[in-house]
């Protein structure tokens, strides 16, 4: 299993995809089919914690006036689940390994992965 779910209008997303040969990647846009309960069960498997998983700069998190310092896992969980935005993206998934978001050390550690430089 190769997946990567991403935002199609994500123009960080874009570019980062765009660094590397995904040929033979399934390509997920999680607005036009969000992550399923099962998804979110094998990304968490590989990082032993939604909250990893939980882009603190989603905008729905003002919307819905959450306060993410008090969240705990199970809520992590459901917003993930509630809404696609609540997905730090890009995530890349291979049967192994897992690259979750854009930070400079996960893009480093994917042009590792695929050997680019």
């Amino acid at each position: 299993m190769k997946k990567v779910f991403h935002l199609n209008t994500c123009d960080t997303c874009r570019k980062i995809l765009a660094q590397f040969d995904l040929t033979d990647w399934e390509l997920r846009e999680i607005k036009k089919e969000p992550v399923t309960e099962e998804e979110l069960a094998e990304m968490y498997k590989r990082t032993q914690s939604y909250e990893a998983l939980f882009s603190k700069k989603s905008t729905q998190i003002k919307l819905r006036g959450l306060d993410v310092k008090s969240l705990k896992e199970k809520d992590f969980k459901n917003l993930l689940l509630d809404h696609y935005t609540f997905l730090k993206r890009p995530v890349f998934v291979t049967d192994k390994e897992i690259f979750v978001g854009n930070d400079k050390n996960n893009i480093e550690n994917l042009k590792t992965f695929f050997g680019a430089d």
